[in-house]
């Protein structure tokens, strides 16, 4: 299985149409479908349905999908480290992580860098721990950015001095919005807006349950989401109250949007992790060396 057809593969299954993704690929649709035909014979499965105007995934078609987006991922990013090794400090540098503001601190020292050697690039995945620590594993990323509590045992790690702030985002005009803070007895029957990693993540380990307590399980939670952004707008129609970090969304005085603490006060500290015994590209191993510079100033020369 050549990494080139996995190319071609992926361009068909991204058109959905032979002969644009052979004009994508400036080549004969002759030519691709051929190969095409090479791979499900030497993988001995059917991978694309063929229509009259368009060509769909199989199952088996959707899980070389995923396989070829993470080899040809890998492939590209292992060229770019050996690049990066000629001439001029340059290269590609991936990092994951779920919203948080800490991600500040991230862009500063990537900042830093840019202006230093502005052959460096850098490649953001957002996700929640789950889908971080799977590319992470993966060799797909760098760096993965985490909200405590996260198992991390297997992995080296720095932890941030930044600390995230629970609450709930809600509009200025919501009848809870003239209190300074909510309590558990606040959220109790009033329709709530919650990530799902939140509600996936084990009892013992959940830090919002613990907070909840006894109501944790009788939470009316209308919607559900992955980035907070989008909870937001929810929020802005006024279809409940987006249980959340602070400083994801804008609540500022001209925003219809309000952040209030919860209380008693629930903070998650933040943890920027990578494989024990990774091996760094060149550009890589410079920006964890200036990102503990900014956490452990000692390590400054």
């Amino acid at each position: 299985m050549e990494l080139r057809v996995l190319r071609y593969f992926l361009a068909v299954a991204r058109e959905e149409n032979i002969t644009a993704a052979a004009n994508s690929l400036h080549m004969t649709q002759p030519t691709l479908s051929r190969q095409l035909r090479d791979l499900e014979e030497e993988l001995g499965q059917k991978l694309l349905i063929r229509g009259n105007h368009r060509m769909t995934l199989t199952a088996e078609g959707m899980l070389l999908r995923k396989r070829a987006e993470e080899i040809v991922a890998m492939a590209d990013k292992t060229e770019e480290e050996f690049r990066a090794m000629k001439g001029d400090l340059s290269g590609d540098i991936y990092i994951g992580g779920g919203e948080t503001d800490a991600m500040n601190l991230i862009a500063a020292v990537c900042r830093e860098l840019q202006e230093a050697h502005s052959g460096i690039r850098y490649h953001l995945f957002s996700g929640n721990a789950q889908d971080v620590t799977e590319r992470l594993d993966k060799g797909l990323l760098d760096f993965g950015l985490l909200i405590q509590p996260t198992d991390i045992a297997k992995y080296d790690y720095l932890s941030l001095p930044a600390k995230d702030t629970w609450g709930v985002i809600l509009r200025r005009d919501a009848p809870l919005a003239a209190k300074s803070c909510v309590q558990v007895e606040d959220l109790v029957g009033v329709p709530l807006i919650f990530s799902r990693q939140a509600l996936e993540e084990r009892a013992e380990s959940n830090e919002l349950a613990r907070w909840f307590g006894a109501a944790w399980n009788d939470l009316n939670i209308v919607t559900t989401f992955n980035l907070c952004y989008n909870a937001a707008v929810m929020a802005k129609q006024g279809l409940g109250y987006v249980v959340s970090l602070d400083k994801l969304v804008d609540t500022s005085e001209d925003s219809p949007l309000c952040f209030l603490p919860l209380e008693p006060p629930l903070e998650s500290g933040l943890d920027v992790v990578w494989k024990k015994y990774q091996v760094f590209s060149l550009a890589a191993q410079l920006f964890l060396q200036r990102l503990k510079e900014y956490v452990l100033p000692e390590n400054k020369e």
